[in-house]
């Protein structure tokens, strides 16, 4: 184990055998990929572009740019027939010879007619070639224009995108659009999302409360059923049949106030951080690796660190808990005998990162997401449900969430799960 004052490996010792110390240099990051990888094949990401389709902005901008080019078009054709039929009304010569040349007019007649048609189908031909060059020029300038246009005129939408994007539990009580201009239908659509943001919030706020307090209000006849059943335990003239039952009353009781501190802190967990300070990973899991050691040797598990230093800035009792959970789960879920634990700090591509992967049975890709909900557990038919309420979980990822990050699982090959938490780096 890598110490947090000296720095150097340690031997970590669990239920009497040593552990060798883990390798230096920088982890090597087990299970998904990094946060900002991109890992995608590129006729994977053609195929996304195919599906996704043309954006409004550039479907506008091909809209104003076709009905331009149709007026235009039509523009030519009336403009066409127009200096056509002018031109052959303007342009009529007579010529005026003396009666006994009537032959030779006759015949210059026909050459200045030919004369005439040559010299109006040129001027209509250079028009339209002109008249078309034009088109295609100012009809750039029309789609260029057209998307500046789209651009500005969808605004509004892209700052509701990206305040939808920033949104999350956290943040819903001063999270809004804002969006400042004229009260026209976007105004009204923004208007009508921050109207909607304060009701979520206030139904957040008021299931939040409504855990806590009953939570709060649970745990005071819970400790008064523990006291006098520990006064009970120690009457002498209880039999022991008695005594049977209140040590089972005193484990069921032990297990509803764990349930209920569980309750407490997902509420809390769930709220915006109100401690935030710089807090070194590596610290956190260290403590958590040492809380951890006399549960893992009762249940013959070896736990393996590999922790790097990583800061991040958040609340170290949260974080330090959300720690504690991931390797309590890995405990408790492992092989019957000769199980593992691994657990990893460090920096990946710019994010703080903390790994714990388990040996244990096989977890079904399909049910990974949901071991995340609140009471929800694995194998719940085939284990005892005495080995947790199903929140632990849950506090790991309101907890990430809370610091901004996020945490993802995976099936280990071989058994057993590998759960990535990525926080902001410092």
């Amino acid at each position: 184990m890598i110490s947090p004052h000296t720095g150097r490996a340690e031997e970590l010792t669990i239920g009497g055998r040593p552990q060798p110390p883990p390798p230096s240099g920088p982890p090597a990051w087990d299970g998904p990929p990094p946060l900002f990888a991109d890992q995608k094949a590129p006729a994977s990401r053609m195929r996304e572009l195919r599906e996704v389709g043309l954006s409004i902005r550039w479907k506008l901008t091909l809209t104003y740019g076709a009905v331009f080019f149709a007026a235009g078009a039509l523009l030519l054709v009336v403009m066409y027939f127009i200096v056509r039929a002018v031109l052959y009304a303007g342009f009529d010569y007579r010529l005026k010879l003396p009666d006994w040349a009537a032959a030779l007019k006759a015949d210059l007649d026909g050459q200045v007619l030919l004369l005439r048609t040559a010299e109006i189908n040129e001027v209509l031909d250079t028009l339209v070639r002109q008249s078309i060059l034009v088109l295609l020029g100012v009809g750039i300038l029309a789609l260029v224009m057209g998307y500046l246009v789209a651009d500005r005129a969808l605004k509004p939408v892209a700052q509701m995108t990206a305040t939808a994007r920033k949104l999350s539990e956290s943040n819903l009580a001063h999270q809004r659009i804002d969006l400042k201009g004229p009260p026209d239908e976007l105004k009204e659509l923004a208007d009508t999302f921050d109207a909607m943001l304060t009701r979520l919030n206030l139904a957040f706020d008021s299931q939040r409360r409504f855990v806590a307090n009953a939570s709060h209000e649970l745990r005071t006849p819970l400790t008064i059923n523990r006291t006098v059943l520990e006064i009970a335990l120690t009457d002498p003239e209880a039999s022991e049949d008695l005594k049977a039952l209140g040590r089972t009353l005193l484990e069921v009781n032990a297990r509803n106030e764990k349930l209920i501190e569980g309750l407490l802190l997902l509420a809390r967990s769930e709220r915006e951080l109100a401690v935030r300070k710089p807090v070194d990973i590596q610290d956190v899991a260290h403590t958590a690796v040492e809380q951890l050691v006399p549960f893992a040797a009762e249940h013959g598990v070896t736990v393996i660190t590999d922790l790097h230093n990583a800061g991040t800035q958040g609340d170290p009792v949260l974080l330090e808990r959300s720690v504690s959970n991931l390797l309590e789960n890995a405990v408790k879920y492992n092989l019957p005998s000769d199980g593992k634990v691994w657990i990893r700090t460090g920096m990946s591509d710019g994010a703080l990162v903390v790994q714990v992967a388990n040996t244990g049975q096989h977890v079904p890709a399909y049910e990974v997401n949901s071991l995340f909900e609140p009471f929800r557990r694995l194998h719940a038919d085939r284990v005892d449900s005495a080995k947790g309420a199903g929140l632990g979980l849950s506090i790991v990822r309101a907890v990430v969430q809370a610091h901004g990050g996020n945490v993802t699982a995976a099936p280990r090959d071989g058994g057993g799960l590998v759960v990535t938490i990525r926080l902001p780096g410092r």
